[in-house]
């Protein structure tokens, strides 16, 4: 049986935002905490953001904290190179006031070496009431995949696990509508089940997605309490099958995706603020339609990470400051972007649309018709309201043209509804 989610979020398309990048703020905290109110810089986005067919703003990090937004020292108060509450309750009610709902980043698994709660676990030691509200190694405060800036929290503490329920019910009061929960896969299901169980209960409508990476999705959302988990399965097959021109993979992924399926709806996505972006990925850059294809009629709840819809290319690479390039800054308005990257918004705009029209996709059926090392057809199916509805998605990676699959065509990537165009793409609705 499917993990049951708030009715709205079967209808959300996400636009996934990383502020402290898109606003330009400084690198580092300011000295003094000096205010500087960028979320304004988002607000005039909104209108952009429901112009790409999205209802949704996922934010990443908004809290003060020491860098990146994922060493926070305050998960009360707003990051002063954002701005402050009053702004954060501005950009939320400007967003409501349009019908896009907001889920924020919630970086409950590690925090700043600088966190109150750390510099007084570090102070007491292991073994004290104090000392229990961080994870231990040897004697040492243990950190998060080695970062020694990321000191992690011990979500099994009960005084932990009340910390972070009262927090993210604090903001779902103060009017958000979901978390996306960091790392969640680090501390492990058991460690969310009594915090998701007792945010559910009071906050029924708010939408919990938890980062998991790999392992058994379903397990962890059995166990965990959660609603959704991110799907990297799907995101790696994605380009990397295109890029390999082996859609075996794909179809692998596919069937995967729909196994996952029968216990949850996945979050889906092509990019985010953790990966090179979709475009960089890509070798070849007339497989990016395909990639967008994929996210908007593929089962799951769709998120497009900002500048993606653009075109835009950045490589993540590991070293300081290897994120700077997938988390840039966005100029004052949208009307500020170049033309360049109209082409791909419209292919955006298109498919987002027409996912928009059969919103039954979100929790489809899907299914592998044909496979081939550079063709596959995949189709979504679902009986709903006692209709029967169908769509088929075509890809082609090869320099060959192919056959047009029966049905009709719904969006296309050529102009010959009999062949499918070399590395070309269809949508069919049967």
């Amino acid at each position: 049986m499917t993990v049951s989610q708030p009715a709205w979020v079967d209808y959300a398309v996400w636009w996934h935002c990383y502020p402290l990048g898109f606003t330009g703020a400084e690198r580092t905290s300011v000295a003094g905490d000096v205010v500087h109110h960028r979320l304004d810089h988002l607000i005039d986005w909104l209108d952009y953001l429901v112009s790409i067919g999205c209802n949704g703003l996922l934010l990443g990090p908004v809290f003060a904290s020491v860098s990146h937004g994922y060493d926070t020292v305050d998960h009360y108060r707003v990051d002063p190179r954002l701005g402050d509450e009053a702004d954060l309750r501005r950009l939320v009610d400007e967003a409501h006031r349009r019908g896009v709902r907001v889920v924020l980043d919630g970086v409950f698994n590690h925090v700043a070496r600088s966190h109150p709660a750390v510099v007084r676990a570090e102070a007491a030691g292991p073994g004290t009431p104090d000392g229990s509200w961080v994870k231990w190694v040897d004697g040492y405060v243990r950190c998060f995949e080695g970062n020694l800036d990321l000191p992690e929290l011990e979500l099994s503490t009960p005084a932990v696990r009340d910390h972070v329920v009262a927090v993210m019910e604090h903001w779902l009061a103060f009017g958000v509508d979901g978390w996306r929960l960091d790392a969640a896969y680090a501390p492990g299901p058991e460690a969310w089940a009594p915090i998701t169980a007792r945010v559910r209960a009071d906050f029924p409508e708010a939408w919990l997605c938890g980062e998991v990476i790999h392992g058994d999705l379903p397990d962890f959302v059995t166990r965990s309490g959660l609603h959704s988990l991110t799907q990297y399965e799907l995101w790696k097959a994605i380009w990397s099958s295109l890029n390999d021109a082996n859609l075996w993979e794909l179809a692998h992924a596919v069937e995967r995706h729909q196994e996952f399926l029968r216990t949850f709806v996945p979050q889906t996505f092509i990019g985010n603020h953790d990966v090179t972006r979709i475009r960089s990925r890509l070798n070849d850059d007339r497989h990016l339609g395909h990639a967008v294809v994929l996210l908007s009629v593929l089962p799951g709840v769709p998120s497009i990470y900002y500048g993606d819809e653009q075109g835009f290319v950045g490589t993540k690479e590991d070293r300081p400051g290897g994120d700077d390039q997938i988390r840039p800054a966005m100029p004052p308005r949208p009307e500020n972007l170049s033309l360049l990257g109209r082409p791909i918004l419209l292919v955006h705009q298109a498919l987002i649309g027409l996912r928009r029209r059969h919103p039954w996709l979100v929790r489809a059926d899907v299914a592998v018709v044909a496979v081939t090392n550079e063709t596959i057809v995949l189709e979504c199916t679902s009986e709903s309201g006692g209709t029967h509805h169908e769509i088929a998605v075509a890809l082609n990676v090869d320099d060959a043209s192919r056959p047009m699959p029966l049905g009709t065509v719904i969006a296309h990537s050529g102009e010959d509804l009999l062949e499918i165009e070399p590395h070309g793409w269809a949508v069919l609705e049967r």
